[in-house]
């Protein structure tokens, strides 16, 4: 082989290397119907651990009216059902890959009319006023378009005196920061500290605000209320 041929062998496999990760990146953002799938399941999985952790943070009473935003594979949804066998649990994403897989893994609780899940977006949030008792966000926070504003549609829909609650498993200066920082600038994704997430709640309206965090493990939860 010459060197040029070698040179251009080279190239393309750092074109092609490239071109893969780009791809990975935005099924992580936004997964598609069919090759998001994989990360969707890898999803279900590896948040299922950090999403008990923080819903152990909230009281959620059988008849809650529930709201999952950026519902991913529908492993939150499923939870949230069993917590509030007397409610209903809404989804939304704006992935289509996403409603797809959620709808998958909540087929039986749809067909009981326990479960809806919606093609949206956080930015527009295709609901009422006062609609829900609570409102969850896990590992989907990073992606949102305008922090602020997303957080402002959240609180339109909430009850008076219903919580957001925020869930993640990294934070800028956690436990794990400096080996998940990188990724999530690639990703060009928000990375806020303790602090920063405590004031984006503030400045969204929300009162009553607690942040906890489990530092061995880098997670972080967040929680507001719309006041009454």
């Amino acid at each position: 082989m010459s060197l040029i041929e070698r040179a251009i062998e080279q190239s393309l496999c750092v074109v092609l290397l490239v071109a893969t990760l780009i791809y990975t990146l935005n099924q992580v953002r936004k997964p598609t119907r069919w090759a998001g799938r994989l990360f969707l399941w890898i999803m279900n999985r590896s948040h299922s651990s950090v999403t008990d952790w923080g819903l152990r943070h909230v009281a959620i009473e059988e008849h809650f009216a529930i709201l999952d935003v950026g519902c991913g594979g529908g492993r939150t949804i499923e939870k949230l059902a069993a917590l509030a066998p007397k409610g209903i649990v809404y989804g939304v994403d704006y992935a289509k890959g996403s409603v797809a897989a959620s709808r998958g893994t909540n087929a039986q609780l749809i067909q009981a009319g326990r479960v809806e899940i919606k093609h949206a977006s956080v930015s527009q949030l295709p609901f009422p006023e006062d609609e829900f008792n609570l409102v969850t966000a896990v590992e989907t926070q990073y992606y949102w378009p305008d922090l602020i504003k997303d957080m402002q549609e959240i609180l339109r829909v909430l009850k008076p005196g219903g919580t957001l609650i925020v869930i993640a498993e990294n934070y800028r200066n956690g436990a794990y920061d400096k080996l998940q920082g990188p990724v999530m600038k690639l990703l060009r994704s928000t990375n806020l500290s303790v602090g920063e997430h405590r004031e984006l709640f503030l400045t969204a309206g929300y009162n009553d605000v607690q942040m906890f965090e489990e530092r061995t493990k880098g997670w972080i939860c967040g929680m507001g209320k719309k006041p009454l």
